[in-house]
């Protein structure tokens, strides 16, 4: 009787389906920022094994949405822990160390979009690069120099603007539904909304035509292009954009990838039929991912 319990016991664990393996996620870990005075927050992604051992992993940064936005929406809203478990359990991506920093403001302000406020109070851009990842980076087993960058709406915008701007520090950058409006849609917004979308970014209390600002110029999608190392942005596509049809910044998406191509940058365009929400962002997370990897593992070739 022991006998056939063993080989009924053998040929259960034979038939049963794999373990998936299960990363660790830790919630508000903190890093301190000399730029802003402050400690910021962070929420980890870190792979099975990761921990106390000698190998060293590429690092995601992930760059929420504005508005109500935080960190923890990748793992509570968007599941991301998940379904890089599952990419990674089915050998389809390599294991990834992920990080998602903290774009609020203390006193939840306007939003930051991850970028120096107009007039140098907060240098949220100058933090993330020169504080947060250099002290992240030194405390978790990050293989130095492989990096990219990962946002929605908000973050998208400043994914962008990361890896066009600094193609030396990003290897690839991934952007869902990046908040891009047109100058119509900036002049259209009420004082209020105005306030709490680019009251520092831009300037406050700015009606008209004043919003129009300089800095407003650098950030629309053709001087975004043409200030970028066109050449260096010309070998692979490592940039992904994502959209979907009815997104609320469809036409100022469209009008980047339109200016991306004729500047020559190569990168990933791609829209579905969805609106500007998480089921559409839950739905981009498998091609972005792999497309991530891809540009940290060379997988393009370059």
């Amino acid at each position: 009787m022991t006998r056939i319990r063993l080989v009924l016991l053998t040929l259960l664990m034979a038939i049963a389906p794999p373990t998936v393996s299960r990363a660790e996620v830790r919630m508000g870990e903190t890093v301190f920022s000399p730029v802003l005075g402050r400690a910021l927050s962070y929420d980890i992604y870190l792979p099975p094994g990761s921990e106390g051992g000698t190998r060293a992993y590429p690092v995601l940064y992930l760059l929420h949405g504005g508005g109500t936005g935080q960190p923890s929406d990748w793992f509570t809203l968007a599941g991301i822990d998940q379904v890089l478990d599952r990419l990674i359990a089915q050998g389809r991506i390599r294991p990834l160390i992920a990080v998602a920093p903290n774009g609020r403001r203390s006193d939840d302000g306007p939003a930051s979009y991850f970028l120096d406020d107009a007039d140098g109070a907060a240098r949220w851009q100058t933090a993330f690069l020169d504080d947060a990842m250099p002290g992240i980076e030194a405390r978790h087993p990050v293989l130095p120099g492989r990096r990219a960058v990962m946002g929605i709406s908000m973050g998208g915008f400043a994914a962008l603007v990361y890896r066009l701007e600094h193609p030396d520090l990003f290897a690839g950058a991934a952007a869902l539904s990046p908040a891009l409006r047109t100058d119509e849609q900036l002049l259209a917004l009420s004082p209020g909304d105005y306030a709490d979308r680019f009251a520092t970014l831009l300037g406050p209390d700015l009606e008209g035509a004043a919003r129009l600002t300089d800095r407003w110029a650098a950030f629309r999608p053709a001087a975004m292009a043409a200030s970028a190392d066109a050449a260096r942005l010309a070998r692979i596509p490592s940039i992904h954009v994502q959209t979907g049809s009815d997104d609320s910044f469809f036409e100022g998406t469209a009008q980047l990838h339109i200016a991306l191509r004729d500047a020559g940058i190569r990168h990933r365009f791609r829209v579905i039929e969805s609106g500007h929400d998480w089921p559409a962002w839950q739905s981009m997370l498998e091609d972005a991912l792999l497309h991530v990897d891809a540009v940290l593992s060379r997988g393009y070739g370059e």
